[in-house]
């Protein structure tokens, strides 16, 4: 068993996806998907489902990877933004050398920041930097980037 990828439904799925490419560094994986049929509705569940995408690899595990998968259906139904507090499905992160340098990407790719960046210091790990942030859709992602602790701290 293995995870595969997880799924954001969102507006404009070229838009969405070229912010993940250009911040974090995905790379489109084709085909590109144009899916409609009997099989698309029985397994969502969705009458007359539609829709397009592609699927982003991510970065740090190989070609094989997981991916990111990033759809628009023809149809879609509109929410409010998610807090991080809310039930369900909270957000996505990606481990960064430097936080700074990602919020300055996210910032220029259309992503917004959520939260402030934060440091802590998490006994026998190592010190966390972090920020919740929002990419152009309002999804929540995570970047954060670790110090490990020192042998001494671990004890």
């Amino acid at each position: 068993m293995k995870f595969a990828h997880t799924n954001i439904v969102c507006t404009n799925w070229k838009k969405l996806a070229d912010f993940y490419v250009k911040t974090f560094n995905c790379k489109i994986i084709p085909p590109i998907r144009k899916q409609s049929g009997e099989w698309l509705e029985n397994g969502t569940g969705l009458k007359n489902a539609k829709l397009e995408g592609a699927h982003l690899l991510l970065p740090g595990y190989g070609e094989n990877g997981p991916t990111l998968e990033i759809y628009q259906y023809e149809t879609i139904e509109t929410q409010d933004f998610v807090p991080p507090n809310k039930r369900g499905f909270g957000h996505i992160a990606f481990e960064v050398e430097n936080v700074e340098s990602v919020m300055k990407d996210l910032k220029k790719n259309g992503g917004k920041p959520f939260g402030k960046i934060t440091k802590r210091e998490v006994r026998g790990v190592g010190e966390i930097t972090f920020i919740y942030v929002r990419d152009p859709e309002g999804n929540l992602i995570e970047l954060q980037s670790w110090r490990k602790a020192s042998l001494q701290q671990r004890i």
